[in-house]
């Protein structure tokens, strides 16, 4: 059963899925190669070379994907010089780009346990306690929710972007 459509949501046929922030968020970061810089950040990754050799990309796929997310707010240059060399960028992620671990750990765990036999080859846990880390729908009072509980209605504080004047043409 799929989550609960309220209101003016509730009939499918009635409204379009304009503004979508999924689809927003997928342009910046719908790319295997994007989610797996974002991983290797995440990993502690920070040096052009490290990203592409890690990724097993070519060295003009990392600098535009580089590029997409340095622009996109994901990821922000730092210079950096290494004794007797010029001054270089790395990569360091923002809080912005921070904020989309659990979307990445989330990612890791469907796969673990749907496409490795449910064996992970990695364990997230607490740094300190060892505990396992797992990601999961919960309501803001910490209910864990499972998909059939969740309802999605409009936000009244929500407003579409104003679009441009379109400039007129000329017969």
């Amino acid at each position: 059963m799929p989550v609960v459509m309220e209101g003016a949501l509730a009939d499918l046929g009635a409204w379009k899925t304009d503004h979508c922030s999924l689809v927003k968020a997928l342009e910046v970061v719908g790319t295997r190669s994007a989610l797996l810089i974002l991983r290797e950040a995440c990993y502690g990754t920070t040096r052009f070379s490290g990203f592409a050799d890690r990724i097993g990309i070519t060295d003009r796929a990392a600098a535009q994907q580089l590029r997409r997310l340095t622009e996109a707010g994901l990821l922000a240059k730092r210079p950096y010089r290494e004794d007797g060399g010029r001054t270089r960028d790395e990569y360091v992620l923002t809080d912005m780009g921070r904020e989309l671990f659990p979307v990445i750990v989330a990612l890791m765990q469907w796969g673990d346990r749907h496409l490795q036999g449910g064996t992970a080859p990695l364990h997230y846990v607490d740094h300190e306690t060892g505990v396992p880390v797992h990601v999961e729908l919960r309501t803001e009072t910490g209910d864990t929710l499972e998909l059939e509980q969740v309802g999605i209605r409009r936000n009244p504080a929500w407003r579409a972007p104003k679009r441009a004047p379109q400039p007129e043409t000329t017969p």
